[in-house]
């Protein structure tokens, strides 16, 4: 078994003469936490949405597992345990958070749920649901109508309603945008514990939260892997600090 959960070779993204992924071949280390940045346009969320199947590579091919998922229907690769955690139309703003909860974990016990005329199956529901939201640290809004909640705690409702999906690997997309220095020091936190027997791969903008949180990191620019190693390494890099002068200060991550 390789150490290697998820793997692409050569993997490469044209969209009308235009290319915006070259060449990439990404290994993520099973148990890891490992980031993608770079400057804007740097290619991270085509990667992103090459893995998860929302587009078809122009070339190169994806692993997952050991196995080749490059032309599978992204069902079929969620299946497998690969699952994106979905920005926050995913869940629905009208129920509370419990009920978005209980729908993922149905998703995840498939259509026969509905067969079930047992009340005492969905009791089971509710407990998984609430041990999920503990986890997450969103016990107290169970009852909340989702509409109403912060925005950060809508991000850890989304990462909740993944975690039902008992995926081996998550893959976050800008976790902490839009959110100030209390939420994002709690979803650091939350991704810290969620992490704990699985893979994660994040898209992240703020580079003290890679810094702090990420085994591996690998930066893009302009569609092509620059560099890649743990935060140490890749901050000292003089071609990283380049590609991010004018941009993100790689420095102000320091501080």
């Amino acid at each position: 078994m390789s150490d290697f959960i998820l793997e692409t070779r050569g993997l490469t993204k044209d969209f009308k003469g235009f290319t915006a992924v070259s060449d990439v071949n990404l290994k993520v280390r099973r148990g890891h936490i490992h980031a993608l940045i770079g400057p804007n346009g740097a290619g991270k969320t085509t990667v992103f949405n090459l893995v998860t199947k929302f587009l078809p590579p122009t070339a190169g091919t994806i692993w997952f597992k050991g196995e080749d998922i490059t032309r599978e229907a992204p069902a079929v690769t969620a299946r497998r345990g690969f699952v994106r955690s979905f920005q926050i139309s995913a869940t629905f703003p009208h129920l509370t958070v419990l009920e978005n909860v209980r729908i993922g974990l149905q998703r995840k016990l498939g259509t026969e749920f509905h067969f079930w005329k047992s009340e005492k199956s969905l009791n089971k529901l509710n407990d998984e649901a609430m041990a999920l939201l503990e986890a997450v640290d969103l016990t107290s809004f169970a009852e909340t109508v989702t509409a109403e909640m912060p925005y950060g705690r809508k991000r850890a409702l989304e990462i909740a309603t993944t975690l039902a999906l008992e995926p081996d690997m998550m893959l976050l997309d800008e976790p902490t945008q839009g959110m100030g220095h209390e939420d994002i020091a709690r979803v650091v936190e939350l991704i810290r514990k969620v992490s704990a027997n699985r893979t994660i791969l994040m898209v992240e903008h703020n580079l003290s939260v890679v810094a702090n949180l990420c085994d591996r990191i690998t930066v893009l620019t302009r569609g092509s892997v620059l560099a890649e190693g743990t935060y140490e390494e890749v901050s000292k890099n003089p071609k990283v600090l380049e590609a991010y002068v004018g941009s993100d200060n790689m420095n102000d991550a320091h501080h």
